[in-house]
Order: C-alpha cells, then structure tokens, then sequence
C-alpha cells in the first residue's frame, strides 16, 4: 500500500519551477509553413505538457498571437507570405514575458540575431528535434541551450538551403540557379550528389 501511494505522489508531482519547467500558461504558439513538420511539432509539444495552437501563415500568426497572445512561441523566420520577426513583433506588442524561439532553416545568422534583439530566446536550425525546441523554450534567463553534439556541417546548412530553393520553384533548375546566383551546372552537379553530413 506504501509502495502504491508512493507511485501515484511521483505520477502527479505538484508543479514546481524544479519538475514542471512550464508553468501554469502552457499555451503554445507555433508558426510554420511547412505543414508536415508543424504538425509533428505540435503534436510532440502536445505531449510535453503544452496547449498548443498552430499558424501557417505571417498574417494568421499575428491574428493568433493578438486574439490571444501566447506564453510561449515558435516561429519560422521564412515564410510564404512573408518574415516570421513580423509575428515576434506582433507577440510583443501583446505580451512582454512570452518565450520564443525562432528557426531558421537557412543558416541566416543575421535575421535570427534580429529576431534574438526583438526578444526571441535563442534559435535553432531547421529541421529542429523536438527536445531541442523544448529545452530552448524552457530555458530560464541567462541561460543557453547546450550547443547539439552534432551539428549540421556548413556544407549541410548549403545544402538543405539548396534544397528548399529548389523545392520552392517547383524544382525548375534553371529558376533555382537564377535565385541562388549560381551556373546552372554547378547546380546541376550539387543537385545529383548525396547530402552531406
């Protein structure tokens, strides 16, 4: 009976800033256009403890984060219809104590320096590991994230820039290298080789 009682107090700990590093709010906005991964990371932040709400778009991200703005947040910085520092400032606006956490999935240190300026917590490459976002968005002040024992390589970071680029004009070569100012070979040779590690 001893043992039983003893189970179910560490099944329903009392939440504690030590063993609930959420909080009392866990509303959860995430703002992403690539519909697969928002959904994986909405439903991993799910079962982390928080109440999350997702967005696809810049202008359904600031309508969310107005209507009700959330504790914690998670933007792409590229977006369809645009820059995802536009949803950050719209947060800001409506609430001064939100987390947030930007991915870049294009190595574009500058904007997300921008972002980390205009209150974001810390950023993460894409494609982010869900523990990653959560240990990002759960970090207290002063803190850092641990950098990840494995890194995407520079070359990797190129690569899946490339990619995207190529995946978001249709995979149409000629437009790719045009967008990226790059010889349509050099393109050409990248394209038909593996990722790199």
């Amino acid at each position: 009976m001893k043992t039983e009682d003893q189970n179910n107090s560490t099944s329903a700990p009392t939440p504690t800033d030590d063993v609930d590093p959420i909080g009392p709010d866990r509303s959860l906005l995430i703002v992403d256009d690539d519909g697969p991964f928002l959904r994986r990371l909405a439903r991993a932040m799910e079962t982390r403890g928080f109440a999350v709400d997702t967005a696809e778009t810049v202008s359904d991200g600031i309508a969310r984060s107005r209507a009700a703005p959330p504790k914690y947040a998670v933007v792409d910085l590229r977006l369809a219809d645009g820059n995802g520092l536009e949803v950050i400032e719209a947060i800001r606006q409506n609430r001064d104590d939100t987390q947030i956490v930007v991915l870049t999935g294009y190595g574009n240190i500058a904007t997300a320096v921008t972002a980390v300026k205009l209150g974001a917590l810390d950023y993460l490459a894409k494609p982010a590991d869900a523990d990653d976002v959560f240990n990002a968005l759960t970090q207290r002040k002063g803190e850092k994230t641990e950098v990840p024992e494995n890194p995407m390589s520079a070359d990797r970071v190129r690569w899946e820039h490339i990619q995207r680029v190529y995946e978001m004009c249709e995979r149409n070569v000629s437009e790719t290298a045009r967008r990226l100012n790059m010889h349509r070979r050099t393109l050409q040779r990248i394209l038909a080789k593996r990722a790199p590690k």
